[in-house]
Parts: C-alpha cells; sequence; structure tokens
C-alpha cells in the first residue's frame, strides 16, 4: 500500500488553498493511482485528469490513468498549453450517439465545445472566460396591435443576480403594467450566464399559477449523484458572498454538495406582477447560448412558444470552477433538462422561422427584420406578410395585415438606437449549491 501522505501529496498536491504544493485528505483507494514523484507541472497533468475522472458529465468515456497517461503532455511550448492540450483531450472522448461526433467538437482544431482552463482561482464568485460586457437588459419596448399589447425585452447577458436584479425589475415593471398576453423575448446576442439569472426571468414571465410547477433539474454523473466523488474534498465550498462556511468544526468542501437530481430540482416561485403571458416570441441567433437556451427550455413546456432567428449554439450542460494550483479548470458537470426531461439542443435549437439576420440591428425597432418577424407571427401565425411603414410623426409604426404596431414605450434600458452587439459564450455558471444533510 502506498503511503497514504505521500499518496494525497502527489495525487492533489496543487488546490485552492495554496499555490505550491499542498497535501490534500483523499486516501489512495479512492483515486486512480499515479506516480508518487513528479514536479509541480506534472502533478497539475495528474490533477486534471483526476478531476475529469470524478465530476466530468461524460466522465464514464474516461481510460484507465495509465492509458491516458496525462504526464504525456509534454508536446506544446508552455505548461499551459499542455494543460489546454490535456483537457481538449478528455473533451473529445465522449461520443453523442445522434451523429457520432464528440459532444465538445467544434469547427475550430483544438477548442472544446464546453471545457476550458484558465489562470487564477476562483472563490465561487466567478466570472467565466468570455463574460459578455453587454448589460443584462439592451432595450424594451410595448407595442400595441388591434388593441392588443405586445412586450418586447432584449437581454444582452445573464450577469450575477446581484448585480442585475435592478435593472431587470425596472425594464419588466412597465411592461407588466399593460397587462400583455405576448411577449417578444430577444436573446440573440446573449451568450448565456449565471442560472440564476436566467431562472428569475422565467420566474417574472411565468403567472403564479405555475407556482410550485417544476421549473428544472439539474443531473450529475453517478459518482457525484452518490456522494462518491471524495476528490472534490479538495475544492473549498464557498456561500454566495465567496465566504467559506463551517461544517461540523471543518471548513465545508464541495465534497458535501447535494449532487442528487432530488436537490437538484428548480420549482417556480413567481415574481413581479406579469400574469397573463400565454405566447413568447423568442429572438435567437447562433450567439444565444447556455443559460440564455435554459431560458427558453424552461418556458417551452408551458407557453406558446415560437423562435425566429437562427440556429443557437447548443449548450444545455453547465459547470463548477475546480481550483487546481494557479487555474481554474471549467469542465461540463451537470446537464439541465426541463419539466419533460427535454435537453437534447446540443447541437443547437432550430427556429420556427428562419430569418437572415444583420449586424448591428438597432433593438426593438418594428422595422427589424426579426422584430417585424415576431410581430407578424403573435398576429397571423406567419411571417410572411409584413409591410413596414416607417417613421410617423417621432412614432415607429409598423403595418401588418393592415394593423397598426404602434411603439408606446421609450425604453428604461436606452435610446431607440440601441443596437445588437457581438458578444462571446459566456456559458452557463451555477454557484448555488446545497450541502448534503449530516448524518
Amino acid at each position: 500500500m502506498i503511503n497514504t501522505k505521500a499518496s494525497i501529496f502527489l495525487l492533489f498536491a496543487l488546490t485552492l488553498l495554496n499555490a505550491a504544493c499542498k497535501k490534500a485528505e483523499v486516501t489512495a483507494e479512492d483515486v486512480p493511482v499515479s506516480p508518487t514523484s513528479g514536479t509541480r507541472t506534472q502533478f497539475t497533468l495528474d490533477s486534471i485528469y483526476l478531476y475529469a475522472n470524478q465530476i466530468y458529465l461524460w466522465s464514464d468515456a474516461l481510460p484507465s490513468y495509465g492509458q491516458f497517461n496525462p504526464r504525456g503532455y509534454t508536446a506544446e511550448n508552455t505548461a499551459m498549453a499542455n494543460f489546454k492540450k490535456e483537457l481538449f483531450t478528455i473533451s473529445q472522448l465522449k461520443l453523442n450517439p445522434a451523429n457520432g461526433e464528440p459532444f465538445e467538437l467544434t469547427a475550430t482544431s483544438g477548442l472544446s465545445k464546453y471545457s476550458y482552463l484558465e489562470n487564477g482561482n476562483s472563490k465561487g464568485l466567478i466570472a467565466a472566460t468570455g463574460t459578455s460586457n453587454q448589460a443584462a437588459v439592451l432595450k424594451t419596448n410595448l407595442f400595441t396591435i388591434d388593441g392588443e399589447q405586445i412586450a418586447y425585452i432584449a437581454f444582452g447577458s445573464f450577469p450575477v443576480l446581484t448585480n442585475s436584479k435592478t435593472a431587470i425589475d425596472n425594464a419588466l415593471l412597465p411592461l407588466a403594467a399593460a397587462d400583455p398576453r405576448y411577449i417578444i423575448i430577444d436573446l440573440r446576442s446573449n451568450g448565456g450566464g449565471y442560472v440564476e439569472t436566467a431562472e428569475y426571468v422565467a420566474n417574472l414571465v411565468a403567472g403564479s399559477a405555475l407556482n410550485g410547477k417544476v421549473m428544472y433539474t439539474g443531473q450529475y454523473n453517478t459518482l457525484l449523484q452518490n456522494g462518491k466523488a471524495s476528490i472534490l474534498k479538495n475544492q473549498l465550498y464557498y456561500d454566495s458572498q465567496g465566504k467559506t462556511v463551517l461544517l461540523n468544526g471543518r471548513n465545508a468542501t464541495m465534497a458535501d454538495v447535494d449532487f442528487t437530481t432530488a436537490g437538484n430540482t428548480c420549482l417556480f416561485s413567481k415574481k413581479g406582477t406579469m400574469e397573463n403571458i400565454t405566447e413568447i416570441c423568442f429572438i435567437v441567433s447562433a450567439q444565444t447560448a447556455s443559460a440564455s437556451e435554459l431560458l427558453i427550455s424552461i418556458l417551452k413546456p408551458y407557453f406558446k412558444i415560437k423562435i425566429i432567428g437562427q440556429k443557437t449554439y447548443g449548450k444545455p450542460v453547465g459547470f463548477f470552477p475546480v481550483n487546481i494550483d494557479t487555474y481554474s479548470v471549467y469542465i461540463p458537470s451537470f446537464i439541465l433538462k426541463n419539466s419533460l426531461g427535454w435537453s437534447d439542443y446540443y447541437n443547437g435549437i432550430t427556429p420556427d422561422i428562419s430569418v437572415n439576420m444583420i449586424e448591428n440591428p438597432v433593438l426593438g425597432d418594428p422595422e427589424e427584420v426579426c422584430l417585424k418577424a415576431a410581430l407578424t407571427t403573435i398576429k397571423t401565425g406567419s411571417a410572411k406578410t409584413t409591410q413596414v411603414t416607417g417613421l410617423t410623426g417621432g412614432t415607429l409604426s409598423t403595418t401588418i395585415n393592415g394593423k397598426a404596431a404602434v411603439s408606446s414605450l421609450q425604453s428604461s434600458a436606452g435610446p431607440a438606437s440601441a443596437t445588437a452587439k457581438t458578444t462571446a459564450l459566456t456559458g452557463m455558471i451555477e454557484t448555488r449549491y446545497h450541502l448534503r444533510k449530516q448524518d
């Protein structure tokens, strides 16, 4: 038997508590056996594999430590490049049975669709690589067609809720006051963000009749669900303020988290005053990803949904940060399924109405091609007959099968010239975890 303390040091020496090598409290039986000596770089290569072996959503696709040989990744010019190459290799192992291709395949050589590694450690309050600099709310508007109120809101991203709640509430308040039955949610430049924020928006749009109904469930691999991912003893658990939590006289770790499906089922809990929405049009593009796709998935079972634009990115999975030495590693650890169990949009959500989109469209303008299609669809069920009359006395007007669509609300989120900008993929980030009940 390998000396326990030595194996601890060698297997998981690089943890979030210290940039140098540090002993962890995991026995040799908990993980695949790796060498008992090596360099700091070799220990990091080991750790990337060992964490993936326990927490990766598709960990069943990983070969043994010996077959994978983490320390063989030495061909790149820098240690960081070797770490990324190893992570990329891991990400390409699991194949999607629907098409026989890796779930994380992209058109860019060497780039994973979901997994990535970056410099710096996380303490719960994280900002993912590619986080958009767009505000949560880009534009709102309210249209009247033949006496019918139609709300419009464009979300640029889903930042952490504590930083975006006020802006979202202020934007929805005048829309809710009009008591619309229809809402157009523009997600074309929304690369995702925090699950909590997408969830909050869903609760603002849904009526109180949905209270207590399933919104989504989070599913982890079997090892995590059974509380057997012992390697997570090396990752401190942080609360929503980024502070450690005491549990039975010690610091809680991610190994104490409840990863069961029952413990990760989210129910509707009404927020705001919007009560009577029955139909939703989503405007989407290839940049629409992750938490913004989740919003569509959440609402799909309960509303009449139309999707307009281009196929979305395709990211039904999410992650939490893993600190290894001075790096943060993000690998898919959970999949989110809606109340019908649907999550099969790895290749993107296909729109009901395809639109050739232009760069930098003027958001909230009923002459803009996607919004015009959405307004037409709401009133006719088809986007084929829309005539735009342009500016009339300073008020935007659109004629849809003879019905005037008049913009009656100046946005609280920006001027009428607000445009959608290209944004990087943010991801689907979850930092709200509950500790398991202790025996």
